[in-house]
């Protein structure tokens, strides 16, 4: 396993240099958003690839993961397309812009830093995949694992659908999503994510509880980044700035993560 484990990191290391001499060319690192995703779904196919004989359990794995990172790539890479450069790069390099740094910054605060943390996130899959055997029976853990990477799903790809349409509509301009998955927490996508990876990792634990005490790390720190890092936290501080009131409205009345019942606008005020 350790050998495939380090095609995979070199795989990873060539993929993110191509993908780093290409920002610098056009002077934007905002597309690394959608190689998070397509990166993890190219290391499960990658594992899957260097089994001598695949079973159900590895395919499975392999198939989940890249279902989940290839969706999001290609999600995320129109996204970039459509709306260019993401103001969070635009300030993560702005002073090495100006000092001329930027290829430099790029691909040591960027590129470099985010192979580490997605080859450390996709360690279920990746693992899991590699140590599975040809006859591994699929148990309860496996059914509880793909029945909420299935929530998972439901919430990320019905809530980003609900979003590009919200955006689409020119009336929406300045307005808040409330409606659909958006009516039960405020950030369905995110939430999406971190059931999803949870999910994976249970598939990974009816494996081993060993490989899956080896890389619990990996939703751990995706569930720390999605809550308290660069999810919810930092987009609620653009959305308090541009939305105003309107936002601080939808905060009172909705669940900030976990998808709850909301709170009537009563509710809302007593509580406010």
């Amino acid at each position: 396993m350790f050998e495939a484990l380090l095609v995979n990191a070199g795989v990873l290391i060539a993929l993110v240099l191509v993908q780093w001499a290409i920002s610098v060319k056009i002077d934007d690192v905002s597309f690394i958003d959608a190689f998070w995703g397509a990166g993890m779904g190219v290391l499960a196919v990658l594992s899957w690839l260097q089994l001598a004989e695949p079973g159900p359990l590895a395919t499975l794995l392999m198939a989940m993961t890249a279902a989940w990172g290839f969706r999001l790539g290609g999600y995320l890479f129109l996204r970039w397309r459509r709306e260019g450069e993401d103001k969070r790069y635009k300030m993560i390099l702005k002073k090495d812009r100006e000092k001329g740094n930027f290829a430099i910054a790029a691909l040591t605060r960027v590129w470099l830093m985010q192979a580490v943390l997605l080859f450390m996130v996709s360690s279920p899959a990746q693992v899991g995949i590699l140590g599975s055997s040809p006859a591994a029976p699929f148990t309860w853990l496996t059914w509880l694992g793909v029945a909420i990477y299935g929530i998972g799903i439901f919430f990320e790809w019905v809530g980003d659908w609900q979003l590009t349409r919200f955006k689409a509509d020119p009336a929406n301009e300045g307005q808040v999503l409330d409606t659909g998955l958006w009516r039960y927490t405020r950030h369905p996508n995110y939430f999406g994510d971190f059931a999803a990876w949870w999910g994976i990792w249970l598939v990974c634990a009816s494996v081993s509880w060993t490989y899956a005490a080896a890389t619990v790390i990996g939703p751990l720190f995706l569930s720390f980044t999605l809550t308290k890092w660069s999810g919810v936290t930092l987009l609620e501080k653009g959305m308090d700035r541009t939305k105003g009131d309107k936002y601080a409205d939808y905060k009172r009345r909705t669940s900030a993560f976990f998808p709850l019942p909301p709170k009537s606008r009563g509710q809302a005020r007593a509580r406010g």
